[in-house]
């Protein structure tokens, strides 16, 4: 086996240009697969970081009407909230949210809105909601950049928003936004405005009333409440995780044609070689080796081009690579234009996982197709391959 990766080097090293065009197209290959893949999986990470710090934390408590798909479940979405979970409210591991539908008036404009209350003292999630905690004349409300830029807002602008209470009468006051905050989680920011929750709950006629109870600590084995679904982290994530695997399948064709326009060069390769060295395998033969030795050989040298392709790659990728987990891929548009948690910059992330799985998929790929063509030696006769014929 040492022989034969010497002597196949050697042969590989001797064919020159056609030898390094090969490796430079197959490392291309392992280069942009690692490189896609992180993306996704840089992605998956801060969609769920984000998700986590701004909306979910560590799962959440849905009153049983509640959809978020369906804004008209709002109306009865509400419920006193339990009184097992008054230790971890006031602990701050548990956070009350009461929604509902609402309308407010920019410059004369009418905006459909979900009206959002909150604790201004709550520190779960990432939420400025301490700019809740003001007593600006009116009812101080904060909102998010993209909710900010849609309705041309800015913090200290006064604006009319309208509601609907527990008993069907519509009603309106003026808020005063506090404070705009920027987060890459639209389902906080794109048409929310966020309000205190006593006010909310005086608003609508709902003292002690929630909609979503968000928890802190996911390892807790949390138990079903009478009226609460109980939503667990992984279930809150899952449509991002779906995403993902979206996203991945369509990114492997792309890979996958890549990956074998590369291999169909060294199959072509491989080919030429055997045909135009009918001589030299009928003299490995004459010598003694026997024809398995032979394919072998051949096998080898063909699947060294994926060596020398990882080894080319990692000259000019590991530093390519670096600079992008470092300074990220900008995407130049907000996060909610997609309607899901996306950085405008998204950052890489690679594992040596990553790096190891598919060095040794692109290895075994190229072994597979160099051993193809090479079973053609077994049934070449030694004399006629001496004398450069095929049988």
């Amino acid at each position: 086996m040492k022989l034969a990766i010497k002597l196949a080097f050697r042969n590989l090293i001797g064919a020159g240009l056609r030898t390094w065009l090969n490796v430079i197209v197959l490392s291309f290959s392992f280069v942009l697969i690692i490189a896609a893949k992180g993306i996704l999986v840089g992605w998956d990470r801060q969609a769920k970081r984000d998700m986590t710090s701004w909306e979910i934390g560590g799962g959440q408590y849905w009153n049983e009407n509640y959809d978020p798909y369906d804004a008209f479940t709002l109306i009865d979405a509400h419920a006193p909230v339990p009184s097992e979970f008054s230790p971890e409210i006031e602990a701050g591991d548990m956070v009350p949210v009461l929604i509902t539908q609402g309308t407010i008036y920019p410059e004369g404009r009418m905006q459909s809105i979900l009206i959002k209350g909150i604790s201004p003292e709550q520190t779960l999630l990432e939420l400025p909601t301490y700019k809740l905690d003001t007593l600006p004349g009116s009812i101080p409300a904060i909102i998010g950049s993209n909710m900010a830029n849609a309705n041309k807002l800015e913090a200290g602008d006064y604006v009319t928003i309208r509601w609907r209470d527990a008993n069907g009468t519509f009603d309106a006051a003026e808020i005063c936004i506090t404070g705009i905050f920027t987060t890459n989680v639209p389902t906080v920011d794109v048409a929310q405005v966020w309000l205190p929750l006593e006010s909310l709950q005086s608003m609508l006629l709902m003292p002690g009333e929630a909609t979503v109870l968000t928890f802190r600590d996911r390892e807790i084995n949390r138990i079903g409440v009478a009226g609460w679904k109980l939503m667990s982290y992984e279930a809150l994530v899952s449509d991002v995780e779906e995403m993902i695997r979206t996203k991945s399948v369509g990114q492997s064709v792309f890979y996958t044609i890549l990956l074998l326009l590369a291999l169909l060069a060294i199959f072509d390769t491989q080919v030429l070689s055997i045909f135009r060295r009918q001589k030299e395998i009928g003299t490995y033969v004459a010598l003694g080796y026997t024809r398995r030795e032979v394919v072998g050989l051949f096998t080898v040298e063909g699947a060294m081009h994926a060596v020398l392709a990882a080894v080319v790659g990692a000259i000019y990728g590991i530093p390519l690579l670096y600079w992008l987990s470092k300074t990220g891929i900008s995407l130049g548009t907000s996060s909610a234009d997609y309607g899901f948690a996306i950085a405008d910059t998204m950052y890489p992330v690679y594992s040596g996982s990553l790096v190891v799985g598919t060095t040794l998929v692109v290895l075994l790929a190229t072994t597979v197709v160099s051993y193809w063509p090479s079973r053609r030696i077994a049934k070449m006769n030694p004399t006629e391959a001496l004398r450069g014929k095929i049988q």
